[in-house]
């Protein structure tokens, strides 16, 4: 394990531990100018996340979702969501937590997330597979470490179809996609933010589609799917985690999927 997963795994327990102390607590939610909703959990988060970095790798460039960019003249930058699924967290929920990722000259290259309710971490650098330990309410390690792994499910009939924010899916320009896909999966779910993911790169789900989010929003993700044997682009093809959108697949449905959004205008 590198120093640098060895970082983002102690950066995603830190917030594990933060967030816990105020989670199914009265917390007050504020509304950010985007209308998007931000609790103490995410703040305090992002700034125990940042610290840490900010001590080990002086030199880095760190983009926060609260705090923006710190930027600095760095092949390295930090991406952090303290808090992705701030909503669901609000209400008592169970699928939100930290997304902590690494670029190195735009590539990302170390990725980790948790969902601390449900007491799951998940973390992955490029070429060392992506892997999952349970976790305690300080996010430290409860369990020796699975690897994790696409399915290798390979007709649509039998697939699972996971979904993202819906209501940006489904009122975007390639709801009737969406829609199709759905109708014709064996099954399709829509637990959300990072919880929609997970069920692709550990072997639930075939397919999930994202649309209306931010960088921070994918930039984990990006690598924990590719290193569980999956593939991601954007909805137009695209290696990125920076378009706002995403489609990740066991390889399987890819091209077929990318087809049909194409045949959509953008």
């Amino acid at each position: 394990m590198s120093t640098f997963l060895d970082t983002a795994k102690a950066a995603v327990a830190l917030a594990v531990k933060t967030s816990l102390k105020y989670y199914k607590g009265d917390i007050r939610v504020e509304t950010k100018p985007d209308r998007s909703p931000v609790t103490q959990a995410d703040k305090e988060s992002e700034l125990a996340i940042i610290a840490l970095l900010t001590e080990r790798y002086p030199s880095h460039a760190i983009l926060g979702e609260e705090g923006g960019a710190h930027e600095k003249q760095s092949e390295h930058r930090w991406i952090i969501d303290p808090v992705d699924g701030t909503r669901g967290f609000a209400r008592g929920g169970t699928f939100w937590g930290p997304l902590v990722a690494l670029e190195h000259k735009g590539e990302v290259v170390v990725g980790a997330m948790a969902m601390p309710a449900l007491g799951e971490m998940y973390y992955a650098e490029k070429g060392g597979g992506t892997w999952h330990v349970s976790i305690d309410k300080a996010g430290r390690a409860l369990s020796e470490a699975k690897r994790m792994h696409v399915s290798s499910i390979a007709a649509w009939e039998d697939a699972t179809l996971s979904l993202g924010e819906l209501q940006r899916l489904l009122g975007g320009p390639k709801k009737d996609v969406v829609a199709a896909l759905a109708s014709t999966a064996a099954n399709a779910r829509c637990f959300g933010d990072l919880a929609a993911c997970a069920m692709l790169f550990c072997g639930r789900a075939e397919a999930w589609i994202e649309g209306g989010v931010q960088i921070w929003d994918l930039a984990a993700l990006k690598i924990l799917v590719e290193e569980a044997g999956g593939r991601f682009t954007d909805l137009d093809g695209k290696p990125t985690h920076t378009s706002g959108h995403a489609l990740a697949t066991n390889g399987k449905f890819h091209d077929v999927i990318l087809a049909q959004l194409k045949r959509t205008q953008t």
